[in-house]
């Protein structure tokens, strides 16, 4: 049976509204799961990720090679998600050979990323007429670099992340800092906003890459929610198996809806922007507009807010 958010909350915590007004909880987020559903209804709703690599202004550097020289195309990709998985933060990566060179050692043990290397040959062929003519026919050779913190050795340079000037200079919210941190989640610094299942961790885009703290903070609600549905935690299975699927769909819709509960709570969103119901309006096409699944998710989106304030201390 459906469960409405009325029915799924007993506990007595109370929220302020702007006109400090207290009210239920419960009250709350059947607010913004009504807003949600009202603009829902209205459709022709366009979503987009609040946060833009051009806000950092620089601040997220291009994978340099040891001579100062950047990464291009899809090696400045690979090594930047390898970067951003292993915490990385030294944008030099060199092959064994270039650190031998530096007269460093690549550390026991450790792993390579392999990149590629585009070139072209040249092959002479023959026309039926006999004439000779050559074409270029382009390749690309796979090598292996490391990067600069796999090696022991190098001068300090190779260490360090140069200084950058940040244009978007936000500043952070410590009150919702603490409340994110006493969760205990490990959320890392990377090039997109996303929760592994498979590793318990969370990824987050650079603050300064927002447009504001609180698009930041929603972001990672949204990415906390996911967080609970670990096997350790809640244990929410809604059935996906592939990127897309009804079952993705169902838990991104429960990871939007508690991103707006907890939003509320922490008062930088007393109701749910656009955004959010375009967000989510979007997976409902792959549930092919099954609105009603929006009042489960209500339920799930519940609990996952329930268990995260629970972890706060008393």
């Amino acid at each position: 049976m459906t469960t409405t958010p009325h029915q799924s909350s007993s506990r007595s915590r109370k929220t302020t509204t702007p006109h400090n007004t207290s009210i239920s909880q419960s009250d709350v987020y059947t607010r913004i799961t009504h807003k949600i559903l009202t603009d829902l209804e209205q459709g022709n709703l366009t979503w987009r990720k609040p946060w833009n690599a051009d806000h950092l202004n620089g601040h997220v550097m291009k994978p340099l090679r040891w001579n100062d020289i950047p990464y291009t195309g899809i090696n400045t990709l690979m090594l930047w998600g390898t970067a951003a998985e292993q915490g990385y933060i030294s944008p030099y990566w060199m092959t064994y050979n270039q650190a031998i060179e530096l007269k460093a050692n690549v550390c026991k043990g450790e792993k390579g990323t392999q990149i590629v290397y585009a070139d072209k040959m040249v092959k002479e062929e023959e026309g039926q007429n006999g004439e000779t003519s050559t074409r270029q026919i382009p390749f690309l050779k796979c090598y292996t670099v490391f990067n600069a913190h796999q090696i022991d050795g190098l001068s300090d340079a190779f260490y360090t992340k140069p200084e950058v000037p940040v244009a978007n200079s936000i500043t952070r919210d410590q009150s919702i800092e603490r409340f994110f941190a006493q969760t205990k989640a490990d959320i890392y610094t990377g090039t997109q906003a996303a929760y592994s299942i498979t590793t318990d961790r969370v990824q987050m885009p650079p603050l300064e890459s927002f447009e504001t703290a609180k698009s930041y903070y929603a972001v990672l609600a949204h990415e906390i929610t996911h967080w609970t549905r670990h096997p350790s935690r809640l244990d929410r299975d809604l059935g996906r198996k592939v990127y897309g699927d009804a079952g993705y769909a169902k838990e991104e819709l429960v990871a939007e809806l508690g991103a707006c509960y907890l939003a509320a709570d922490l008062g930088f969103e007393p109701m749910p922007e656009r955004h959010h119901a375009a967000y989510i309006q979007s997976w409902l096409q792959a549930l092919q507009d099954d609105k009603r699944f929006i009042f489960q998710a209500a339920s799930h989106a519940q609990k996952a807010v329930d268990y995260i304030h629970a972890l706060q201390p008393s």
